[in-house]
């Protein structure tokens, strides 16, 4: 959805993407890669050719599900889990089907959920490369400076360092009318967003937030060692405790700019049941060993060493009803912050939902019309008038050498 968008709007222009270029396992406490495409599947050593052909069988059915329901309406009340067991599935597939093709639940995740899932996944591989995954360089921070980028070529303003201490809410309509920032100065407005966080106590004192458990380390080396040193994976490590959840794990090398020449960044992310650390320090202590000064002189070490790490927990607001929130003026528009999900569907969909409440009969993220054809409200009358002073101009003041500019269209940073 953000890919479709990102190209529709022409915002993709301003971004740079890898390709992650492995999906991962984790079985039988060791990390294995999981074989994705047709290709893949063929060459796979870890598969029996029974299992490939049984593999091959059930993702062509799951590309077109929606046109053979007699297949799967019987199955619509179990979880996706149990209805991999009807299919004859070995357990082998069955656990790269649901852990790393899917990424559903093992334990809440509907048979449909399954099926559009991996139906999605199938839909989108062999666009970009092996997976159906992008990663932006220099991190997922760049996306929401990209859509700036863009809005400020067509007059959007920024005023950075500025917080806002207040709204001004009329009393007869109820709605914002106007702001005060820090400096005291009174900024009018017709409509407001604001992310979630910004909200005071009193605001969201009858919000109930799910949290979220992260964990960023930095490590020595990949969790998978292959012939190049530049992969970027995915690995789904499964809960093993009941009421606890499934760890996404993330690994980016150096060349996703994210980190330096010779060591990993990875993130893991879970939703959470206790503290961050307490949720997520079993599967680290799985997949890497801690750093100590008696580490580095011994031989080397089957798992990767951890040079940093981080753990904190963090809220999720993207289920919130904005009826939860307390007094909150109708033209005041909320959206969430980082949600517990693999892409950005959340985020689009919310976007798009916000913009047609203020914009109902405008396009969404429309293509930009060709900069030669823009010409702003005011500017075609002036732009006659000043030709012909500014030609003249030009002439009398160049110099007998001149130096050629770069295209005129392009931006300078």
């Amino acid at each position: 959805m953000l890919i479709d968008l990102l190209i529709k709007s022409n915002v993709s222009r301003y971004a740079e993407f890898k390709n992650i270029t492995r999906i991962l396992a984790f079985r039988e406490g060791r990390v294995e890669q999981v074989p994705c495409s047709r290709a893949d599947v063929f060459n796979s050593k870890q598969l029996t050719m029974v299992e490939k052909r049984m593999l091959m069988k059930f993702l062509t059915f799951c590309m077109e599900y929606e046109e053979h329901p007699d297949e799967y309406k019987a199955y619509e009340d179990i979880t996706f889990s149990e209805y991999l067991k009807t299919q004859k599935l070995t357990p082998n597939l069955q656990y790269f089907v649901l852990h790393s093709i899917a990424m559903t639940s093992e334990t809440t995740s509907s048979t449909i959920d399954g099926l559009k899932a991996t139906k999605n996944f199938l839909h989108c591989l062999g666009r970009y490369g092996n997976t159906p995954f992008l990663f932006p360089l220099y991190g997922q921070g760049e996306l929401p400076q990209c859509f700036c980028r863009m809005c400020a070529v067509f007059g959007g303003i920024y005023c950075l360092r500025h917080s806002v201490q207040c709204l001004v809410v009329d009393k007869e309509s109820r709605k914002c009318k106007a702001i005060i920032d820090h400096f005291g100065q009174r900024i009018i407005s017709k409509h407001f967003l604001v992310e979630d966080s910004y909200f005071s106590e009193n605001t969201c004192s009858r919000v109930q937030y799910r949290q979220i458990s992260r964990a960023v380390l930095i490590t020595d080396r990949s969790v998978l060692k292959s012939d190049s040193d530049q992969q970027i994976s995915i690995l789904i490590v499964p809960a093993e405790e009941p009421g606890s959840f499934s760890v996404r794990v993330i690994e980016l090398c150096s060349s996703t700019m994210t980190c330096m020449k010779g060591t990993y960044l990875v993130h893991l992310t879970c939703t959470s049941s206790k503290t961050a650390r307490e949720d997520l320090e079993a599967v680290v202590e799985k997949l890497f060993t801690p750093y100590t000064e008696t580490g580095i002189e011994n031989e080397e070490v089957e798992k990767p060493r951890i040079l940093w790490a981080l753990y904190f927990n963090m809220r999720d607001s993207s289920d919130i009803n904005r009826n939860c929130y307390n007094d909150l003026p109708s033209n005041v528009y909320v959206c969430s912050g980082p949600d517990g999900g693999l892409g950005n569907d959340n985020a689009v969909k919310q976007a798009e939902t916000i913009f047609q409440s203020i914009c109902p009969n405008e396009d969404f993220c429309p293509p930009p019309p060709n900069p030669e054809d823009i010409v702003l409200d005011g500017d075609s009358s002036q732009l006659e008038s000043s030709e012909s002073s500014t030609i003249l101009e030009a002439n009398s003041e160049t110099p007998a050498e001149s130096t050629t500019l770069g295209n005129p269209e392009e931006t300078s940073e």
